[in-house]
């Protein structure tokens, strides 16, 4: 099995991939997150890390038929640009730490923006300019581990846009960021044979669970969906922190 996994932890990130891909199909939140907040349990969660990019990535292109004239370019650009700042100071810090160490830093990390996001933080208008290149070095800093869109989710939502300018700029802004990122993995270390190996096993999990997400099955409003799946990252992310500090 890839990254050395037992058939137990294996079966388990089976199933965390798939719940994950769901819940992004139905909320539009948390797949790297929720796939590395799951993968600390069982391993080292930068294993997974260049994994969810390529998994992120094919469905980003998946959606993102017919949404250019939605696109913010120019917060694309600003984004990418603090992005290019910051992922490689994220990487150069997490590759530098022991394995509890970048698992306790992850877990850290996904508790307080799981906290940003439950608490509802809210601007009068929409952000323009060096604010936008401000996020972006977030992000990249944030991308060390794969999870770049956390806090620009929480900065889109905190703001009045358009729910089609949000996911449309989103969509555009991953695939980017992710193409800057993925030699800068090679070059951490973070890219092996067991990467593209698993990224192959996970694909058809993750477009299954995608598209049973974005099917709607459940009754459950979105919005109310998406606080489920926040509380259940946190949990996640409470046994991953757990996990480094006391075992």
């Amino acid at each position: 099995m890839p990254f050395e996994l037992s058939l137990l932890g294996t079966a388990w990130m089976a199933a965390a991939i798939v719940v994950a891909a769901f819940i992004r199909g139905y909320s539009g939140f948390g797949y790297s997150a929720m796939v590395i907040a799951a993968s600390s349990l069982v391993m080292n969660p930068l294993n997974m890390v260049a994994v969810v990019v390529i998994l992120e990535t094919a469905m980003s292109l998946q959606a993102a038929k017919g949404i250019s004239q939605d696109v913010d370019w120019r917060r694309v650009w600003l984004m990418l640009a603090g992005a290019a700042v910051g992922l490689p100071l994220g990487l150069w810090a997490l590759t530098g730490v022991s394995e509890d160490t970048a698992r306790a830093v992850i877990s850290s990390y996904v508790l307080v923006m799981c906290l940003v996001l439950l608490a509802g933080w809210r601007m009068a208008g929409e952000a323009r300019g060096l604010s936008n290149l401000g996020m972006g070095v977030i992000s990249g800093l944030a991308n060390a581990p794969g999870m770049g869109g956390l806090p620009i989710a929480a900065f889109f939502a905190a703001q009045p846009m358009r729910a089609a300018v949000f996911r449309a700029t989103l969509i555009a802004y991953f695939p980017l960021l992710d193409l800057y990122s993925a030699p800068l993995y090679w070059y951490a270390g973070l890219v092996s044979w067991d990467t593209l190996w698993a990224s192959l096993i996970a694909l058809p999990l993750t477009f299954l669970g995608n598209w049973l997400g974005g099917r709607h099955f459940l009754n459950t409003d979105p919005q109310e969906f998406r606080r489920f799946a926040i509380l259940l990252l946190a949990g996640l992310a409470g046994l991953g922190l757990g996990k480094a500090v006391l075992f």
